[in-house]
Order: structure tokens, then C-alpha cells, then sequence
């Protein structure tokens, strides 16, 4: 059967401008999102210094971005579909606190913000997302590591948020001196609902591999040895003591896994993995600087 072309001078227009209409804003291309703080107080309290409250908020968003990045690529990869979901709605919810810090940062020292004389303004959360360079991040390598197997995310999953609740734990109360930041102290006690549920997803998952087969086990004590190197890194970056120690050792209680005796990795900085992430992650911003997503 023909098909006519639709005229474009016809005035009753096409079957597309029924749907566009005049109103565009429920389209991606040409739109973007509202500044998550807006309306919101982001004075910073005179007994902090907002440079070092900005570098604070810049080591946890990136923290977030880069794991949700290593999380989003199991989409359509897990092993099944509900662990697909899961791993997806993790993601999201450490994309959602990314967003709230990199905003917070920005706010709090506006020097953080990379220029982009070239394009046109672009919001700060995505200009600190997009169009910072791989040496600029401040993210543990614990989350920039390539993923491993489905043990080894796990086992890294567990040990991140493990210690990152506990940090934000700690945030939500008046105990912590960033506390008194009432916007971070708010983003952190959000935050801690979310990371309880991710610490209870790894840790259940954690105990299964651990007590199912012995290629399940097997996978789960490999994924954790090699993760574990960059464990202290990651808990002093946090300032986290003995509260993340004690619920690590509970799970390996119950689970019969032993410690790792791994020694921490040596050196500071990234690895090379952070760049190609980057380079992916980052690639259609720097392609369409102009665009608003």
C-alpha cells in the first residue's frame, strides 16, 4: 500500500505536531532539569570554610558517580532480570546523590565549576560531571576498578556502601563537624535510607554466593581478595573506624569467610581505568556541548 508524504504546508499539520504541540518539555533534546537545590538556603555556615566544604562534597559525588557508572553497566547483563532492575535502581539512587553534591560544591565555591567560555552556560552538576578531566576527580579506586564478575561486584558493592553509610551516618548527626552544614547533613541523612537498603542487598547476595556451590563460593573469595587492596584507601577517605569494620566482620561471621590478608594497594592517584570511563561516560556531552538533556 502507498503511503502519502505528509505536506508541510498543509495546515492542519502532521500526526507529529499533535503530539509535540507547542509545549516540547516532556522531550529530552532541548530540555533539562531544574537546579536540585533551588529554593533551597546554600549560605555556608561561617565556621566552615566553603573551599573545603566544596572538595568534601566533590570526593563523595564522584565517589557516587563513578560506582553508579560501573553499576549502569551491568544493565542487561546481570543474571537475571530482577538483579538487572536492582543494580539499575542502585545506580540511580547514587546518581541521585552525586547530583545533590556535585550542586552542593558548586554552591558552596563556585571556583569548582570548570569554564566553558566556548558553549553556552551549562548547569554546574553537569559542567563538574562532564567536562572535568580524569586528574580533577577525587573518587577512591575501589569504584573506578573495571567490573568483574557478578561475585566480584558484589563484594565491592558491599564494602563501598558498608563504609559509606557508616560516613553518612555519622553526617546526619550533629557528632560530625561537616554536620553543621544543614544542606549536606540533609543529602547525607537521604542518603542514608538509600545506602542501608544497598548494604542489605550486597550483604544478602554476599552470604549466598558464599553458602551456594563451590563455583559460587569460589567466585565471591576472588572477587574479594581482589577488591580488598583498595579497601583501606577507601575507609580512610572516609574517616571511618571501627562501626564499618564490625558489620564487614559480622557478615563474614555468618557468611565462613574469612578477612582477606591482601596488603592495601600502594600509591595515591587514579588508575587508567578512571579515563576510559570517562571517555565513555562523558563522550556525548563533549559531542553536543550545546545540548540541554
Amino acid at each position: 500500500m502507498a503511503h502519502s508524504t505528509p505536506d508541510p504546508n498543509d495546515e492542519h499539520g502532521t500526526v507529529y505536531d499533535s503530539l509535540l504541540g507547542t509545549d516540547t518539555s516532556h522531550w529530552a533534546f532541548g530540555t533539562d532539569f531544574e537546579d536540585p537545590l533551588a529554593g533551597v538556603d546554600t549560605t555556608v555556615p561561617a565556621e566552615l570554610d566553603a573551599a573545603e566544604l566544596a572538595a568534601y562534597c566533590l570526593a563523595l559525588a564522584d565517589d557516587a558517580l563513578v560506582m553508579s557508572h560501573r553499576l549502569s553497566e551491568w544493565c542487561s547483563n546481570a543474571p537475571d532480570l530482577e538483579e538487572d532492575i536492582a543494580l539499575a535502581n542502585i545506580a540511580l539512587d547514587l546518581l541521585g546523590q552525586a547530583r545533590l553534591l556535585l550542586a552542593r560544591a558548586a554552591a558552596a565555591d563556585p571556583s569548582v565549576v570548570p569554564a566553558l567560555p566556548e558553549v553556552s552556560p551549562v548547569p554546574a552538576e553537569d559542567a563538574l560531571a562532564f567536562f572535568r578531566e580524569a586528574v580533577d576527580f577525587r573518587n577512591v579506586r575501589l569504584v573506578e576498578v573495571p567490573n568483574g564478575d557478578f561475585a566480584h561486584t558484589m563484594a565491592r558493592l558491599l564494602l563501598f556502601v558498608t563504609v559509606r553509610l557508616a560516613a553518612f551516618e555519622r553526617l546526619a548527626t550533629p557528632a560530625d563537624p561537616w554536620s553543621s552544614d544543614p544542606v549536606l547533613a540533609a543529602i547525607a541523612a537521604k542518603g542514608v535510607k538509600e545506602l542501608a537498603y544497598h548494604r542489605d542487598y550486597s550483604g544478602r547476595w554476599f552470604l549466598t554466593l558464599a553458602q551456594g556451590t563451590e563455583e559460587s563460593r569460589r567466585r565471591l573469595l576472588a572477587g574479594l581478595a581482589g577488591i580488598w587492596p583498595l579497601y583501606d584507601e577507601l575507609r580512610t577517605a572516609y574517616g571511618v573506624g571501627p562501626e564499618a569494620d564490625v558489620v564487614l566482620d559480622q557478615v563474614f561471621a555468618v557468611s565462613g569467610v574469612e578477612r582477606p590478608d591482601e596488603a592495601p594497594m600502594a600509591g595515591t592517584g587514579h588508575t587508567e581505568a578512571l579515563s576510559r570511563l570517562l571517555a565513555e561516560m562523558q563522550v556525548v556531552a563533549r559531542a553536543h556541548p550545546e545540548g540541554l538533556w
